[in-house]
């Protein structure tokens, strides 16, 4: 049984053990999660993706993925704050996607927002709130990854003042953790700070 330290992968090589569930998870643990994630496309797919995850599992995020970004117009954000009331319609009735209404609509009026704001403006604004690397003690285990920070709590605020909406403080946190701006791999963790 784990102590929810690092544990060997399928290669012998340690990971952070919520990896070693799926090969889908091995995979994004190692090419993806905690790598710096910048562009304004890439952090509105990236926050999308974390609203819609909200009360559920990541993989069943990962794995609709392709669906997501079908469904989305691959997260460009001109594109998606263009849909209609049929588009809408269409993304209700999509099996391809989580047809949650709320997180439907949240992603729709958050591309509406962004789409007034100028190119590099979420970048920014995301990155202001990257801790200092200096100052955050590495994880052991993974009582040790909190699931909020004061961080992710004003990014979240931050989010919310300029019209954003499913930017909770967890949400917040899990997109700073999936996009880079924290290291959360465990120490021991063959992805540990891998460039």
């Amino acid at each position: 049984m784990s102590d929810g330290a690092a544990l060997a992968g399928p290669d012998g090589a340690p990971r952070c053990p919520w990896a070693l569930s799926a090969a889908d998870y091995v995979t994004y643990h190692d090419e993806e999660w905690g790598r710096p994630v910048h562009g304004d496309q890439a952090l509105f797919e990236r926050l999308s993706l974390e609203a819609f995850q909200s009360g559920l599992s990541w993989i069943t995020i990962l794995r609709r993925r392709p669906g997501f970004r079908t469904a989305f117009a691959d997260f460009r954000i001109d594109a998606v704050a263009a849909f209609t009331d049929e588009d809408r319609a269409r993304l209700l009735a999509d099996a391809g996607i989580i047809r949650n209404r709320a997180k439907i609509d949240a992603t729709l009026a958050n591309a509406r927002v962004l789409a007034g704001w100028s190119p590099g403006d979420l970048d920014e604004l995301i990155w202001s709130h990257a801790p200092d690397a200096a100052t955050r003690p590495v994880p052991g285990t993974l009582a040790d990854v909190p699931a909020v920070t004061p961080e992710s709590t004003a990014l979240s605020k931050a989010l919310k003042k300029r019209g954003l909406r499913f930017v909770g403080p967890t949400t917040a946190y899990a997109l700073m953790q999936a996009c880079g701006l924290v290291d959360d791999h465990l120490a021991g963790c063959v992805s540990r700070s891998a460039p």
